[in-house]
């Protein structure tokens, strides 16, 4: 049977979609190539205002699903063509979609996390098995459904017998934390805010999609009232597991805080909200980890040198390195993490840790729809 599987991932920054081909052949993983495509301008923006109640949802919601599997079937088609692979030598594609509401635990205890894909449509464009919806069979089982990479991150970054942090800064920031010698070798969960309000900020005020390198946080300061401010959300004092997404940290969010600091400059909000995601992971660490000494960085946020540099700041013990130190460029991670998922769904092994998500038990993740 083929160990070529693809990955997909398309994240709350709403940035594009980076695909990556994985071969899992005799217990390695390697990726063969990596690709990232922008989404278009207007499904970008129709992601974005769907992570808001509006009218006409359900039939919003499915033709943005459609548009976004038509996005992620570009991209498979560039790595077949690149590695100069044929669809059937593709065990399957792993398609996370695209996270619009994520409400584990509410409403009604069970609560639910929603993902805009259409992964039979998918299918049928690739001419490939897909797997997708990996969070809610871990959500009907008690748990949060996220965050779903710490298992990969301990398959691919813990191999060696030291402790050491695996920090994803997408639009959310998540955090795996690894120690072979813990009654728990793997805890993870979500820390806050990783991109998601730095890019709407820097969009607003700039015109720009993200804050190159931080150079415009860089120039600005940091307010030390405003930071206090937001910092005293209680999803931060949260104890783990738990779990966050735009329905909390979005941009209405944002404008609450800043209402009585409207003096502020929008560069020194950015200053400061920058500092707010790096403060809030060291934090994180500094409760859940104190004597880690290793942080390893993935995601669009590993690209955001000033972030980098207020994280080490921050955490004055421990060594900040990007995950291409340890094998995986920082924008490949999640993407092959997801090419991961898809292989242990089609092998049938579970996929879920229930000290990360406070599931009653391991599950197998993802509905697989045959081509």
């Amino acid at each position: 049977m083929s160990e070529l599987y693809i990955g997909l991932m398309s994240g709350t920054s709403l940035d594009g979609v980076d695909g990556v081909l994985a071969d899992f052949a005799a217990g390695q993983m390697r990726v063969l190539h990596h690709c990232s495509a922008p989404l278009p301008p207007d499904l970008r923006a129709e992601l974005l205002a769907l992570n808001s109640t509006g009218t006409d949802e359900l039939h919003r919601a499915a033709l943005a699903g459609n548009a976004l599997a038509r996005s992620y079937a570009e991209v498979v088609q560039r790595l077949l063509a690149a590695t100069r692979t044929a669809p059937g030598s593709v065990r399957a594609i792993g398609a996370h979609g695209q996270t619009v509401r994520h409400r584990p635990r509410e409403f009604d205890r069970t609560g639910y996390t929603l993902q805009l894909n259409q992964p039979a449509l998918l299918a049928e464009l690739c001419g490939i098995d897909v797997v997708a919806d990996f969070r809610s069979r871990d959500v009907a089982a008690g748990g949060q459904g996220a965050p779903l990479v710490p298992p990969f991150h301990h398959a691919f970054f813990g191999q060696t017998d030291a402790a050491l942090a695996v920090l994803n800064i997408g639009g959310i920031s998540n955090v795996t934390l690894l120690n072979p010698a813990s009654d728990t070798p793997v805890l993870g969960f979500d820390c806050g805010p990783g991109n998601a309000l730095m890019d709407g900020w820097c969009y607003r005020h700039t015109g720009q999609p993200y804050d190159d390198a931080g150079q415009w946080a860089a120039g600005g300061q940091i307010d030390t009232a405003l930071l206090a401010m937001l910092l005293s959300e209680p999803f931060f004092g949260q104890p783990p597991p738990k779990s966050t997404g735009r329905d909390l940290f979005n941009a209405t969010w944002l404008a609450q805080h800043l209402l009585r600091f409207e003096a502020l400059s929008p560069q020194d909000v950015q200053a400061t909200v920058t500092e707010l995601t790096a403060l809030s992971c060291a934090q994180a660490l500094h409760t859940m980890a104190p004597t880690c000494h290793t942080l390893v960085v993935c995601g669009g946020g590993a690209l955001n040198t000033y972030l980098l540099q207020r994280l080490a700041h921050h955490l004055p013990g421990c060594q900040v390195q990007s995950s291409e130190v340890r094998g995986l460029p920082p924008l490949q991670v999640e993407a092959t993490a997801f090419a991961w998922l898809a292989r242990q769904a089609c092998l049938r092994h579970t996929a879920s840790l229930p000290k990360v998500t406070g599931a009653q038990g391991a599950r197998i993740l993802g509905a697989i729809y045959p081509a």
